[in-house]
C-alpha cells in the first residue's frame, strides 16, 4: 500500500471506465457521482476513513459504476487491485470485511435515494454534512455552495437559504467555501432520520470507529 495525498476535486475514477487502483481514504472523503448525458449529476455515496474506493472489484465488474471525486482533501492508500485480488485468495477475512462495508454503502446509497426524493434541502444539508464529519478528522468541510448543490442534485440558491439558518441559528459559520460546524448536536436534531439509519447501519457492518467529533466545538476554536 502507498501513502496517497488526496487533492480537492481529484477525479481516481471515471465512470464507466477500468481502473488499477483502489483507495483506502485515511482523511480525505470521496464521493460517489453519477453522471447523465445532459451534464447533470448528483451524489450517490461518500467514502471515507470506512471504506474503500471501488467496490465494484468486489463485485466481479470491472469498471467503475459512477466517477469517484475527492470532496474533502486529505490522504489515503492506494492498492493495486491485482494485489487485492491475491489478497482475498490467501486471507478471505479481508474480503469478507470489505463486503460487509459493501453492504453498508448499499444502505447509504438507498438512503440517500430515500432522502432525496422525501425530504427538504434543510435536512439534506444537515444529513450530508454529519455524513461528511464521520468521513474526515476535522469539523470543516471546504465545499462551496454551488458544489454541495450539485452534490445533492438541488439549486444552489436553496442551498444558500439552507446553509443561511443554519448560520443564523449558530449551527455553523460560512464563508469563503468553508463551512465550519460549530454545533454537531444542533445539525443531527434538525437532520432527518437517513442520517442515522446510514450511521447504525455503518456502526453494525463495519467494526471501526468513525464521528471523531461529536461535541460541540466552540465559536472560537
Amino acid at each position: 500500500m502507498q501513502r496517497v495525498q488526496m487533492e480537492l476535486g481529484k477525479i481516481v475514477h471515471q465512470q464507466h471506465v477500468p481502473f488499477d487502483d483502489v483507495f483506502f481514504p485515511t482523511t480525505s472523503a470521496v464521493s460517489l457521482v453519477s453522471l447523465l448525458k445532459d451534464g447533470s449529476s448528483a451524489e450517490i455515496g461518500l467514502i471515507g476513513n470506512e471504506g474503500m474506493v471501488g467496490t465494484s472489484l468486489l463485485m466481479g465488474g470491472g469498471d467503475a459504476a459512477c466517477q469517484a471525486v475527492v470532496q474533502s482533501a486529505g490522504e489515503a492508500y492506494r492498492l493495486n487491485v491485482d494485489f487485492l485480488k491475491s489478497e482475498f485468495e490467501r486471507t478471505p477475512e479481508v474480503l469478507h470485511l470489505l463486503l460487509r462495508y459493501v453492504q453498508s454503502l448499499m444502505i447509504q446509497t438507498a438512503q440517500t435515494a430515500i432522502c432525496n426524493r422525501h425530504h427538504s434541502v434543510d435536512q439534506q444539508l444537515c444529513r450530508w454534512l454529519l455524513l461528511t464529519l464521520d468521513r474526515v478528522s476535522t469539523n470543516t468541510v471546504s465545499m462551496t455552495q454551488g458544489l454541495i448543490a450539485q452534490m445533492l442534485g438541488v439549486r444552489r440558491e436553496g442551498v444558500a437559504l439552507a446553509a443561511g439558518k443554519l448560520q443564523e441559528a449558530g449551527l455553523i459559520q460560512y464563508g469563503r467555501g468553508v463551512i465550519t460546524v460549530l454545533d454537531r448536536p444542533g445539525i443531527e436534531a434538525r437532520s432527518c432520520e437517513c442520517y442515522a439509519t446510514v450511521r447504525d447501519e455503518t456502526d453494525r457492518l463495519v467494526p471501526m470507529p468513525v464521528r471523531p467529533l461529536r461535541a460541540s466545538v466552540p465559536a472560537d476554536a
